[in-house]
């Protein structure tokens, strides 16, 4: 018995008939798979806009806010009404934060006493480090963690420092990204925030 074999090219070939159908079958396939992957990264740029649309820097009225100090004491900005306010995002870890220190409770004492609160929230920082860091600079202005930093979310703060300053009606007048500095500044800041 003898046993065929084919060789050579033409045992390799697709029929004819076959052949458009297999490229007309890849040609789906690669246009499924582009449309899929423009769709993915549609639905990511939408994410992407809508997380910067959410997370942009408060102002108009201040977004409400409770946190517990070191000390224990609870302090909601909803009870400083009729007070203008300093709320200052600050932590021990963050050198620019040390470059205002001094001059934050500096004016918190001459201050304390004319209807202005400062009130500093910790953030992304570790307690012991951050007690350190009041006790080196002598705070005494309420100062606590931002726990979950649920009220730098609420104000959209990309960084420490950063230093929100709201009035007594509980409106945002101003905002300084980074240190202040100067007495000066600091003085302009206030006059927008006394009661």
């Amino acid at each position: 018995m003898t046993e065929m074999t084919t060789s050579g090219p033409e045992s390799a070939a697709v029929p004819p008939a076959v052949a458009p159908a297999h490229k007309r079958s890849v040609r789906v396939w690669q246009a499924i798979f582009v449309l899929i992957l423009l769709g993915f990264v549609a639905l990511l740029a939408a994410r992407l806009i809508q997380t910067n649309e959410s997370e942009q820097r408060a102002s108009g009225e201040a977004p409400p806010f409770t946190f517990t100090t070191f000390e224990g004491e609870t302090i909601s900005l909803a009870d400083l009404k009729g007070q203008g306010v300093v709320l200052n995002f600050w932590a021990s870890w963050c050198d620019p934060c040390r470059d205002e220190a001094e001059l934050l409770e500096a004016t918190w004492r001459r201050e304390q006493g004319n209807g202005i609160v400062f009130l500093g929230l910790d953030y992304l920082d570790q307690e012991p480090a951050a007690k350190a860091y009041l006790a080196e600079f002598d705070v005494t202005y309420p100062s606590g963690p931002d726990l979950q930093s649920a009220a730098a979310r609420r104000y959209g703060i990309k960084g420490v420092p950063e230093t929100f300053f709201i009035d007594p009606q509980g409106n945002i007048q101003d905002i300084v990204i980074g240190p202040i500095v100067g007495q000066g500044r600091m003085d302009e800041l206030l006059d927008k925030i006394r009661p």
